[in-house]
């Protein structure tokens, strides 16, 4: 029991359900080492769940959903050790509603994407960056149960090229997509109708956290009066107020050396960052599993979940 580790059971609740987003993962594992651990005082917990919280988030590079869950597990176990007289109780229903609240963060995909569906229109073109499930499962959705017809494009989102694993599978799905390397973003933004985006994490002042290129786009479609979309989930906010795009804390922004190889020909390494911040007066709404929200309002749902 003492063995437990943390990050090697978050890892392995990643690699055993590949749609695993990484805060869930993160709050599965924290329920799971509850179960294993047992502590026996509500000071024993918090401290254990503080603990592995920090290895957690120290283990994990450039992982800003991942700390959004924690932080989101953190504030479910304040709350819950203040609701029951007993130790006993306490700790059993803590457990049972631990795992309630990872049921419901799974199911926030699926609600963000309903939510989602009366933005697709026919006919449309939307531009997509990088893979995204939630956006993934608005696509699915509006194809599949609502027989909406539209095409999309994506990027192929350099450093991780993530955009050629969601343009392989919007193509499996049988939505028409096409596939356009960054640059050329400005170049075909006239034949788009919108933009849509998932999130690493949504700041409290309503802008994104997400894949490198993300502010760009967002800053050509307000020049070009597109609609910049962002679909995410609830568990997805995190309590961090950059002022800027470059207003990212140090251990999230890390640079990253790429194993692409150099074009040039020289041994000069390619370092860029993997994420950006968005700012929110590029985001039109942000579509989530409590509802379409104005960026404004993201700070006022962080009030309820961390001090209702």
């Amino acid at each position: 029991m003492s063995s437990f580790n943390i990050t090697e059971a978050y890892l392995k609740f990643l690699e055993d359900d590949p749609d695993l987003t990484m805060p869930i993962a993160a709050i599965e594992s924290l329920v799971t080492m509850l179960r294993v651990k047992q502590p026996s005082t509500s000071s024993e917990l918090i401290n254990l769940v503080k603990s592995n919280i920090e290895v957690l988030k120290s283990s994990i590079s450039n992982a800003i959903s991942l700390s959004a869950g924690c932080d989101l597990f953190m504030r479910f176990v304040l709350r819950n050790t203040n609701l029951y007289s007993d130790w006993e109780s306490c700790k059993k229903n803590l457990v049972e509603n631990g795992e309630l609240f990872v049921q419901r963060a799974k199911e926030s995909r699926f609600k963000s994407a309903e939510f989602g569906i009366p933005f697709i229109k026919d006919d449309d073109t939307i531009l997509v960056h990088s893979f995204s499930r939630v956006v993934y499962q608005l696509l699915l959705l509006s194809k599949k149960e609502k027989m909406i017809r539209f095409r999309v494009i994506v990027t192929e989102s350099r450093p991780t090229g993530k955009g050629y694993h969601m343009a392989k599978l919007l193509q499996e799905a049988g939505i028409p997509v096409e596939l356009i390397v960054d640059n050329a973003v400005g170049f075909v933004l006239h034949k788009v109708d919108k933009i849509l985006v998932g999130a690493e994490g949504v700041a409290e002042s309503g802008g994104i956290i997400n894949h490198i290129g993300s502010y760009q786009i967002g800053c050509l479609a307000k020049a070009n009066n597109k609609p910049f979309y962002v679909a995410t989930e609830s568990h997805k906010f995190v309590r961090l107020f950059p002022l800027s795009p470059n207003d990212l804390p140090e251990e999230i922004n890390k640079l990253i050396a790429s194993q692409v190889p150099s074009e040039s020909n020289t041994d000069v390494a390619l370092n860029t960052p993997l994420i950006d911040f968005t700012p929110h007066e590029y985001i039109t709404a942000l579509i989530t599993d409590l509802g379409v929200l104005t960026p404004s309002a993201v700070s006022e749902e962080l009030i309820k979940m961390w001090y209702d």
